[in-house]
């Protein structure tokens, strides 16, 4: 459950991040609305860079030769693969798509329905049980989660493109869920391993058949193909894209802790915990506004309102509920 709860902490962090790079030139326009190829290539890059924090972490402790062996002669290695195409550039574009046209916060809360999407296949494909009153504590962080989209003051930019990100996102992160939980019990795919195939075929994926194929489609920005916008981002400062790799840093550690999660006490309590990042980035969001002063000076900074507060609460105590086994807490169970 501490995995879980990390997860979301540093997952949190992500978004916020993200959501910062999301708003800078060139991934702007002009008069400041994101571009359409923004959340694609953000997307790419993001998970690019996590990809090869994996490898990073992986070959410094000597693994590599046993994520190959997971990947080539395991079926379960196979699975993340699919389990990589759905949430990475499913599940990651819709929730990019959310970011970029609803705002970080609002993005958080509205794909963050992806725990009951999961919890209900991973009953149903994995026979994983939950007791009613984790099914009502699932529900009331739902229903907490849903309060915060009304405590905010966040205009989104595109409402019907920024819902279509967050389905996307939620479909796509609780089917890769319900499949990791499965592979995740053969003793040859761990966390760590798992995690490096799952970021690196995603990247790999959108690099050779996304970006292309927006660029057949004849998708271009200020006359460069999505590859050449993506390569054009590194010159200069490179400011951009080094925002996105602390993002990609905090995506690796926060799925480190959430793959461990799903590992140890199955898919539906760890997406019931890693819920909380919802709540999590608003606190953080708020945090970083009195640290950086990165609200607008005429206004100040946008404190959290007792409607706001409420439902953080709710979403914090309720999921963590959610995930929790009173039969074993009481009977001294680990």
């Amino acid at each position: 459950m501490f995995s879980g709860i990390l997860a979301a902490i540093t997952w949190a962090l992500e978004t916020v991040i993200i959501g910062f790079a999301l708003s800078m030139s060139p991934l702007v326009n002009s008069v400041g609305e994101a571009i359409f190829l923004a959340p694609f290539i953000s997307t790419f890059l993001h998970d690019a860079c996590s990809a090869i924090f994996s490898w990073i972490y992986n070959g410094a402790r000597g693994q590599l030769g046993n994520v190959f062996r997971a990947l080539f002669r395991t079926r379960s290695g196979k699975w993340v693969v699919a389990a990589a195409v759905i949430g990475g550039p499913i599940g990651m574009t819709g929730y990019v798509l959310a970011v970029t046209y609803m705002g970080a916060s609002i993005a958080a809360i509205a794909s963050a329905i992806f725990p009951a999407i999961g919890s209900v296949l991973a009953c149903i494909f994995l026979k994983e049980k939950m007791k009613w009153y984790q099914w009502v504590f699932l529900l009331l962080t739902i229903l907490g989660v849903y309060g915060l989209s009304y405590s905010t003051d966040l205009a989104p930019r595109n409402y019907l493109l920024g819902i279509l990100g967050a389905l996307l996102c939620a479909f796509g992160w609780g089917i890769e869920a319900v499949i990791l939980a499965k592979c995740l019990h053969d003793p040859e795919v761990t966390d760590e391993y798992a995690l490096q195939i799952r970021q690196t075929t995603s990247a790999v994926f959108y690099g050779a058949v996304i970006l292309p194929i927006l660029g057949l489609m004849g998708f271009r920005e200020g006359g460069l193909s999505p590859w050449a916008f993506a390569v054009s981002l590194f010159r200069g400062s490179g400011k951009t894209v080094l925002i996105i790799a602390v993002a990609g840093l905090f995506a690796t550690v926060s799925y480190l802790f959430y793959y461990k999660a799903i590992s140890r006490i199955g898919a539906s309590k760890a997406m019931a915990l890693n819920i909380t990042y919802t709540a999590w980035a608003m606190i953080l969001a708020l945090i970083l506004d009195v640290i950086l002063h990165i609200s607008d000076s005429s206004h100040g900074i946008a404190y959290p309102s007792p409607l706001t507060i409420v439902c953080t609460v709710v979403v914090l105590v309720c999921s963590i509920f959610a995930a929790a086994d009173f039969k074993e807490i009481f009977a001294g169970k680990e």
